[in-house]
């Protein structure tokens, strides 16, 4: 069992391409969809696909994310899991700040859903933190 369903996806991202692979998969749910698509957006993950997978009598969904290189290292260089579930981190709109000087970018989950901290700032939205990632 997984205690924080987002740090495991970011970490088997960061995995994937530490050993250079291809494709990540994970199990599926709409907040780790909607932040792979900010990913995707960003440049750090070049696709996103919803799947289905059949067991013996039930069907799963999961997600693949196809990983970016370039020059044959991974474009994700580095992830920060800011939110724990035993120490929520929160933030008003007008103390969100820039990542890595502008390199990198936060994810928030805010109450008009989850967006990037660039998205958050300009719509006047704080929220719980999520990660930051470079």
């Amino acid at each position: 069992m997984v205690n924080h369903p987002i740090s495991d996806m970011l970490i088997r991202i960061k995995n994937a391409q530490a050993v250079k692979g291809e494709q990540v998969t994970m199990p599926f749910s709409k907040v780790k969809f909607k932040i792979a698509n900010i990913l995707k957006e960003a440049g750090y993950v070049s696709e996103v696909e919803r799947k289905n997978k059949k067991a013996k009598k039930a069907e799963h969904e999961y997600l693949q994310l196809t990983l970016k290189y370039r020059d044959d290292q991974g474009v994700l260089s580095g992830v920060k899991i800011v939110s724990h579930p035993s120490r929520r981190m929160y933030i008003k709109a007008k103390d969100i700040k820039l990542v890595r000087s502008g390199y990198g970018l936060a994810i928030i989950s805010t109450p008009k859903g989850v967006m990037n901290s660039k998205e958050a700032k300009k719509s006047g939205l704080g929220g719980e933190i999520i990660c930051e990632v470079w």
